[in-house]
């Protein structure tokens, strides 16, 4: 759980309200029955939420949030993340498509679309990938023609996440047709009320994060209005960066929530699982996994936070550090829901605890809202320029090498090597 040092009074108060809706308002039975894909999508469990104004919190009061901060949201949905990763993208689906609205959104489109989400009586969807690509975002076929006062919507999208059930889907779609178009000035992003013409198939069988109805929708010669355009013409690429800060964070906190009740059931058997005359938790072998573990747990939860903060203050650095989080807190949470089964045992590979579930619903965490890959291409990206724009505030420790001043030892291409050489062993520019 998040520390109360890294909370405001305000935000703990926050923490200890979901863990009360949590253990006290979410059956064991739904979970169950959502693992069993007896159910498509938790709506009973969004309206509690709603009813309790837990859905976009951060979202202006006038329009249904509260008002708060990143930091309190992700403390918010590390509480409810225990429970499963389903019903974490449950309770962030409306901070997805809210993002879009709140910022970009008309206030008649926030009347129509946000109000009623952030109260749970309209389920909302988010269609991104296409079966032709994932990572590919930008290549979106998908296309919306306009014509006269409406849309017209054709193409389809895969994995989308309550497509069974949801009443609005936010959905990026080509259109401008021109193949000379940049990537940048293509897409446009829509909200597509349910209706005519939409066809949604649950068909996919997935190994883990089952119970979120994920569905292919097919959009034939869908009409919608004009204005149901979220921002501009062919501004999906503003739209997209925004929306993937709290896509990106859900991931974070579901991550952090399973790697924590994980751990927590290992640790408890440990201490009372006897072998060789004494609990297992007195054999080193097992008692280091715990500490490797909390400690993967805390650096990710650290880093999660710092992700959050740079969040809210519009740090330059937020779109990094978020790539950051989602990668290490994803890839944390595989490391120490693995090493949960390990300190278990056999037992942990059976379905008498739900270590099994945490384990499949874990690995889709470092594949969905862009590939770890896809993180580090970010990363990396976004600290060469961070690097290479200068810090001219910083001391130079090149100096402090004791051959600073050998130039001749610093030739990084065949061009500077001659220069040097005929130069007598000095740099000329």
């Amino acid at each position: 759980m998040f520390y109360d040092e890294l909370l405001t009074k305000e935000e703990k108060a926050l923490q200890l309200e979901v863990r009360e809706f949590v253990r006290d308002e979410v059956p064991s039975e739904l979970l169950k029955q959502m693992d069993r894909d007896e159910i498509k999508w938790p709506q009973e469990y969004v309206r509690k939420l709603g009813e309790r104004n837990l859905l976009g919190l951060r979202f202006d009061r006038q329009w249904g949030g509260r008002g708060l901060p990143w930091t309190a949201e992700i403390a918010a949905g590390e509480e409810i993340a225990i429970l499963n990763n389903v019903c974490t993208c449950a309770f962030m689906m409306p901070s997805m498509v809210g993002q879009a609205i709140h910022k970009f959104g008309t206030d008649e489109q926030k009347e129509r679309f946000l109000r009623p989400m952030l109260k749970g009586t309209t389920q909302a969807a988010e269609c991104l990938t296409e079966p032709r690509g994932g990572s590919d975002f930008f290549g979106a076929t998908t296309t919306a023609v306009l014509d006269g006062d409406h849309f017209v919507v054709n193409g389809q999208k895969r994995f989308v996440v309550a497509a069974e059930v949801a009443d609005i889907f936010l959905v990026y779609c080509r259109t401008n047709l021109d193949d000379e178009a940049g990537s940048d000035d293509r897409i446009s992003a829509l909200i597509v009320e349910r209706g005519a013409g939409i066809e949604t198939e649950y068909l996919y069988g997935l190994m883990g994060n089952r119970g979120g109805g994920a569905a292919r929708v097919v959009f034939r010669d869908v009409k919608v209005p004009k204005d149901n355009l979220i921002g501009r013409l062919h501004g999906g690429f503003d739209v997209f960066n925004q929306m993937m800060f709290p896509e990106r964070m859900a991931c974070v906190v579901g991550a952090l929530g399973t790697a924590r009740a994980s751990l927590d059931i290992a640790t408890r058997y440990s201490a009372k699982r006897q072998a060789f005359g004494q609990p297992i938790r007195k054999f080193q072998a097992v008692s280091f996994m715990v500490g490797d573990a909390i400690t993967q747990l805390d650096a990710a939860r650290g880093l999660a936070y710092l992700a959050a903060k740079a969040i809210d203050n519009d740090s330059p650095r937020a779109r990094r550090l978020v790539s950051e989080a989602k990668k290490f807190t994803t890839e944390a949470a595989w490391d120490v829901v693995n090493k949960s089964m390990q300190i278990m045992g056999g037992i942990g590979y059976t379905d008498v605890f739900p270590i099994e579930r945490f384990l499949r619903d874990t690995r889709l965490t470092m594949i969905y809202t862009g590939t770890n890959e896809v993180m580090n291409l970010m990363i990396q990206h976004e600290y060469y320029n961070e690097v290479l724009g200068g810090r001219s505030d910083e001391r130079d420790t090149e100096q402090d090498a004791h051959g600073y001043g050998d130039d001749e030892e610093k030739c990084y291409t065949d061009e500077d090597m001659w220069r040097v050489h005929e130069s007598g062993g000095k740099a000329t520019g």
